[in-house]
């Protein structure tokens, strides 16, 4: 007997989902939750639904796939991490740079508090393959861990320069002084300092780097204007909220300028500063980092730092790829530049006249 032939649409009908979540769902790839990721296959097998596959020139077709590897908690890289601005548009130019090099990307995600098992058990299906791990949130230890059963590794995101393992970061140095540069020559002495109550090594460069510019024009920022919030929520904080009612009764009136470790924290603040009655930038300029969608679509547009982030992937990919062919005889770690990007959210000081 002759199978009825079963398209995603038909899946999608009866899963109530969209054609691209099936698509998600069947070739195991971040985006839908694990529930309709479960859903839609049941339904797909039942269904008898099997994907065409069309035959692609030899010279386009995947020669294998990298793993694209990231260790989720619940600080900066959450579960749903695909889901964050950031690490959703990386992805994108990591997918990007695979397809055109021949690759596939699978994905795999670990929980960091039982790290070293979950790794080995990885590790015996994907020992040969490349992997590039996602290393915003991981410390040292953890990195090197990682490595020893994942030999073919290149880490994106972070570096640290005594282990012999490839990395590529941000500029995270430069980025911050960029944005202490450019508060300092359009007028502001009076600066605030916005960091993530959860520390990595981007946001402890990035506060180096934006000291360093401070400290260059012989200006520091006192301990009472360095305030403290969560990193991954875009809506108003309490937290923050009460440390700047806190500064605005000992002090009479708020910094004329706020520099945030990343566009989550800056778009925080802006709405916080918003609901306390005060205006960005007319009243604080405010700047963040990373220059995430979400940065121009907020009013005021945010200033902020851009991340090449579609050159951190290229580099990635193919530093990757020329390990697997070539092997490893000498470790590489590479620094992208940043982008200073001048928007509506920062304005010189009303009381400033050059």
């Amino acid at each position: 007997m002759e199978n009825v032939c079963v398209k995603m649409e038909d899946i999608a009908k009866q899963a109530n989902v969209s054609k691209s979540a099936v698509s998600l769902a069947l070739n195991g790839k971040p985006g839908i939750s694990e529930d309709t990721r479960e859903r839609v296959i049941r339904i797909a097998q039942e269904s008898g639904y099997i994907a065409k596959r069309r035959a692609a020139p030899a010279q386009e077709r995947p020669l294998s796939s990298l793993l694209f590897l990231v260790c989720a908690n619940s600080g900066i890289v959450l579960e749903q991490y695909y889901q964050q601005p950031f690490f959703r548009e990386l992805i994108h130019y990591i997918e990007e740079r695979c397809r055109s090099k021949g690759y596939s990307l699978q994905f795999a995600t670990l929980n960091t508090e039982s790290l070293e098992q979950n790794v080995k058990s990885l590790s015996e299906d994907n020992r040969n393959s490349g992997v590039i791990l996602l290393g915003t949130n991981l410390g040292r230890q953890q990195i090197v861990s990682i490595a020893e059963h994942l030999p073919q590794i290149v880490v994106l995101d972070t570096n640290f320069e005594t282990l012999p393992i490839p990395f590529v970061e941000i500029n995270n140095v430069m980025g911050a002084y960029q944005a202490g540069s450019y508060l300092y020559e359009i007028g502001h002495r009076e600066i605030g300092y916005v960091a993530s109550n959860v520390r990595i090594h981007n946001f402890n460069s990035r506060q180096r780097g934006f000291m360093s510019a401070l400290e260059d024009r012989e200006l520091a920022i006192p301990d009472n204007r360095i305030f403290s919030v969560a990193p991954t929520i875009l809506y108003s904080q309490e937290s923050m909220r009460e440390q700047l009612q806190h500064y605005l009764q000992e002090n009479g009136r708020l910094p004329t300028a706020l520099f945030c470790e990343c566009d989550y924290i800056a778009i925080s603040a802006m709405k916080t500063l918003n609901e306390l009655g005060f205006r960005v930038p007319e009243d604080v300029s405010v700047i963040g980092f990373d220059n995430i969608t979400e940065s121009m679509v907020v009013t005021p547009e945010l200033t902020t730092i851009h991340v090449e982030k579609e050159k951190m992937a290229q580099v990635a990919v193919d530093m990757l790829i020329e390990l697997i062919h070539e092997g490893l005889n000498t470790t590489t770690k590479t620094t992208i530049d940043t982008k200073f990007i001048e928007r509506l959210s920062c304005r010189a000081p009303i009381n400033h006249s050059k």
